[in-house]
């Protein structure tokens, strides 16, 4: 089931899945909308709410994953999780909310023991970012061992009017990093300089909270990590969010390829750097989260909190058309 089927991002996932033959149920609690979208792809739909947990529950009665695209995901994921684990339903999303993935954290050990794999994060830049360190990491002996991880999202191309409402309901409201394992603050003025190997060289970037906190922190055990990101013109807008267009036209996402940049410090202080040239961020993830459910579907499974670089391995983002990693 694709929940958030008729949001922006749901309808690109909704597309993908359809293009690939998947069988896919609809849902979310839009009648009109929903019925429209079944017309358009062929697919049977289900209309509830996530505030009913018996509606929720009676709805994933014959499903074996469930891919969540409804944000604010602090107002859906919850109760959409907690009926999964009851039911024995795989739990995906595309959440860049810190607040999903630290009810994820929390709800590990419940996971396991229902044999319930929860992956938060299957498209977007959990998918991105993770991938990306591991590839380096890959080259990294024990010897050297990686003391820190330093990673950068360059977002470009207009924000869709979801993102803008679930960026702004669920944001950290203070910046973070992760220093010895544990978050602390992070000056917003103590910005990084990475490069993401293009005509403009080293940029600085900004600090901000992304979930990768959590997520390079699961797979990979570096206890120190920051999040940067750099802004295209006109990716954050700063009107009324509610009268924003659904999301970018696909001529604006074609022009608007995103880029991500890691920088690994080692224990003798060298680093290692590398690069993921990739697609749209909105394109990359209704392809990464609908091809995640697919392996999911076929087996690769694994109980409790995951990430897809752990689960798919490095090459998962790459898996996307447009998207390399390389070294620098």
């Amino acid at each position: 089931m694709i929940y958030g089927a008729t949001g922006y991002t749901g309808r690109l996932a909704c597309q993908h899945a359809n293009s690939l033959g998947l069988r896919f149920v609809l849902g979310g609690r839009s009648q009109g909308k929903l019925a429209e979208l079944s017309g358009q792809l062929a697919a049977p739909y289900l209309v509830f709410g996530t505030d009913n947990a018996h509606a929720i529950a009676s709805a994933l009665e014959d499903v074996k994953v469930l891919l969540n695209c409804a944000g604010p995901f602090g107002q859906t994921s919850e109760h959409l999780i907690a009926a999964c684990i009851e039911k024995g339903v795989h739990y995906l999303d595309i959440s860049a909310e810190l607040s999903s993935y630290q009810l994820v954290e929390r709800l590990d050990e419940k996971a396991r023991g229902r044999g319930v794999m929860l992956l938060p994060g299957c498209g977007g830049s959990v998918a991105m970012l993770g991938c990306l360190v591991h590839h380096v990491l890959q080259s990294i002996t024990s010897v050297e061992q990686a003391v820190s991880i330093d990673v950068a999202l360059c977002v470009a191309g207009p924000m869709s009017r979801g993102s803008a409402i679930s960026a702004r309901d669920g944001l950290s409201p203070e910046c973070l990093r992760r220093r010895e394992g544990t978050m602390v603050p992070h000056d917003i003025n103590n910005t990084q300089q990475f490069d993401f190997d293009d005509a403009h060289g080293p940029v600085d970037c900004f600090p901000v909270t992304l979930p990768d906190l959590i997520t390079i922190w699961q797979s990979t055990g570096v206890s120190n990590i920051g999040t940067f990101v750099r802004v295209s013109g006109g990716s954050f807008p700063t009107t009324d969010l509610t009268a924003l267009p659904d999301g970018p036209t696909a001529e604006q996402r074609s022009a608007s390829p995103y880029h991500a940049a890691v920088i690994v410090t080692t224990q003798d202080g060298t680093t290692r750097r590398a690069v993921l040239h990739t697609v749209n961020g909105y394109t990359f993830t209704g392809i990464a989260s609908v091809e995640a459910a697919k392996r999911v579907l076929k087996g690769e499974v694994k109980a409790g909190f995951q990430t897809p670089a752990v689960m798919f391995g490095k090459e998962f983002a790459e898996s996307v058309p447009g998207s390399r990693i390389a070294d620098l």
